[in-house]
């Protein structure tokens, strides 16, 4: 990874922002108080990090599904402040839709699972070195159209999938209406 990617362990410093980020591994960096409906950061969020639209951070946290953690993208939001128990780092070549949808896939968890000891786990956390993180092998295209038909056709599946999800979730709940006026 350390061929395409670098730490980004830039810290909010001058509080240039005072958006609280956590990771949800379904809905990727998230603001921690739409999420939480609360926040849980420090209220001085200047030795946090500063991760900036694009730049990732991997959640060494495991989650239902997610049993060596998730790497998400900041999407949302042009900045926000993460904790510094995160790994945060940026591109530095390769296509970023790849790239997250290469994380996405789960296929890096066998990465993961080499550096990581058996019963390496601490308090819930992977222990795992930013140093060992960016050592990790990651199989990608060298060319980056070729990384970028791949990224959106897997995003592309993703929409059609959610657009299914969506009209079956409304045809369940047009089929209960009509059954409770049905059988009154």
């Amino acid at each position: 990874m350390s061929d395409f990617a670098e730490r980004v362990t830039r810290k909010n410093s001058g509080n240039e922002t005072d958006l609280p980020l956590t990771i949800s591994s379904k809905d990727g960096l998230v603001d921690q108080i739409s999420y939480f409906n609360k926040t849980v950061a420090s209220k001085d969020m200047s030795g946090y990090y500063l991760l900036r639209n694009g730049e990732y951070a991997y959640n060494k946290s495991y989650s239902v599904g997610y049993d060596f953690g998730s790497i998400k993208r900041l999407d949302r939001y042009p900045m926000g402040a993460l904790s510094t128990l995160y790994i945060c780092f940026a591109l530095k070549k390769h296509d970023t839709d790849f790239i997250k949808v290469y994380f996405d896939s789960l296929k890096w968890y066998k990465e993961i699972y080499m550096i990581s000891a058996e019963g390496a786990r601490n308090h819930g956390l992977l222990n795992i070195s930013s140093d060992d993180f960016l050592k990790l092998k990651i199989l990608a295209p060298k060319a980056k159209n070729e990384q970028a038909l791949i990224s959106e056709f897997v995003m592309l599946m993703d929409r059609l999938v959610n657009e299914s999800t969506d009209k079956l979730s409304k045809f369940r709940s047009m089929k209960h209406s009509l059954l409770q006026k049905m059988f009154v």
